[in-house]
């Protein structure tokens, strides 16, 4: 029985603690309201009692604006003590001119384009400082019409297209761009939606049509104008690239020191179509940011360099150009480049570095000439992914770096 009634008495010292703390926090919030209100009520009797005309006017660049602020006569100040700021800065007061007892305007000569596209803030200030009125002032010019049109398909699943904006470019304002497309013959037109990637390009994800032509354009509108593209008509085999060629492996060919060899894979996205790649081949040495392109590398997935430095890291990238594609007689378009992989021609190996023989024979002389001479030439002809006479370049190469160290040997062990 006591049990019951000590539960009892806990409950009813819960609730009311509740009660307590519930209470608590609605006078808190009553509270809040109420310095919320206090705080804004004068802007907010002030923006009922105040206005600038006109209110958020568009404006070409180069135009004139006589913006008036009128104040309610409630506010008991004159129009003699208000004056303006144009995006914070404030305005010479040889600008402005009272009209009224209630009413002051201020005049702008040639107007530059807005600084941000979501308007140029004019307001209206009393002596004080305390914004009576505002208004944006949207100051631009109607779009160009887009120009360079251009789109590509990524393994046939997908279209992106990219334009310029026209030869003047900013229109100082907020102007959209819309890309539309549709099957050439009887399609419905579409627009397209996703434009989250670069500015002024598009990407529509899927539901494309392939051996049928679409046509595509681009529509440019704002407050002062609109403008429209040329209509291009593209096959979507015309225009596929592809992904980046998968596993670059560079690697030396044996003991030659200005050789590397180049591998990579053909692009898996397009294993299933019927096409022809062409790829190119571009490296670098280690410090410097110029590279050297190699266009000749066909539809081979491996490449041999030549005339390299010896003891030199190479980046070297490889990009696929998918050719073809169906039988479709278009030049393919590039794909990106790969990411770097590095690798290090052999050093020279010189157990006599900086000494030489003072006495070269006179039969030894004239090979090293004749040897040099070949060498230039064959240097001159295997550039870049050619095998002309390949084999017999590497044999001589091994053969001379071998009478080589013969040489500097024989030197070393008479020496000693």
């Amino acid at each position: 029985m006591c049990r019951k009634m000590d539960c009892a008495r806990a409950r009813s010292h819960q609730h009311d603690k509740n009660r307590v703390e519930s209470a608590r926090d609605r006078q808190m919030t009553i509270s809040v309201i109420m310095l919320f209100f206090v705080a804004f009520l004068p802007y907010a009797l002030s923006a009922h009692l105040a206005v600038i005309s006109p209110q958020d006017p568009v404006l070409p660049i180069g135009s004139s604006l006589t913006a008036v602020c009128t104040v309610s006569a409630e506010l008991e100040i004159t129009a003699r003590s208000l004056y303006w700021t144009l995006n914070g800065r404030r305005l010479a007061r040889n600008t402005y001119r009272v009209l009224s007892q209630t009413e002051s305007s201020v005049t702008l000569h040639q107007l530059n384009g807005s600084l941000q596209q979501s308007g140029d803030n004019l307001v209206c200030h009393r002596s004080n400082g305390e914004v009576l009125a505002g208004s944006c002032l949207y100051v631009g010019s109607s779009p160009e019409k887009p120009i360079n049109l251009t789109c590509w398909s990524r393994n046939t699943k997908d279209l992106s297209c990219r334009w310029s904006p026209g030869s003047q470019g900013e229109t100082f304002i907020n102007t959209k761009y819309v890309l539309k497309y549709k099957l050439k013959w009887y399609g419905k037109e579409k627009d397209c939606e996703d434009y989250t990637g670069q500015p002024y390009t598009c990407y529509v994800p899927r539901d494309l049509a392939i051996f049928t032509p679409y046509e595509a354009w681009v529509e440019a509108t704002n407050q002062l104008g609109s403008a429209t593209s040329d209509v291009i008509t593209l096959d979507i085999l015309d225009v596929v690239t592809t992904d980046p060629p998968p596993d670059v492996l560079v690697s030396r060919v044996g003991d030659l020191e200005d050789q590397l060899s180049v591998r990579w894979g053909s692009p898996p996205a397009l294993k299933d179509y019927l096409f022809q790649a062409k790829y190119q081949i571009r490296y670098r040495v280690e410090e410097s940011d110029e590279w050297k392109v190699i266009d000749d590398a066909g539809n081979q997935t491996s490449c041999r360099l030549a005339g390299l430095r010896a003891g030199t890291v190479y980046f070297v990238q490889v990009r696929c150009n998918p050719v073809g594609i169906y039988g479709s007689k278009k030049a393919g378009i590039w794909s990106d480049w790969s990411h770097s992989t590095a690798a290090s021609t052999p050093g020279i190996d010189r157990s006599q570095s900086g000494s030489c023989d003072s006495k070269p024979s006179e039969n030894n002389s004239t090979l090293r000439k004749e040897l040099k001479q070949f060498f230039g030439w064959m240097r001159k002809h295997s550039y870049g992914c050619t095998d002309v006479s390949i084999k017999l370049y590497d044999q001589w190469r091994v053969w001379l770096q071998k009478a080589q160290k013969t040489h500097d040997q024989v030197l070393q062990s008479g020496k000693s």
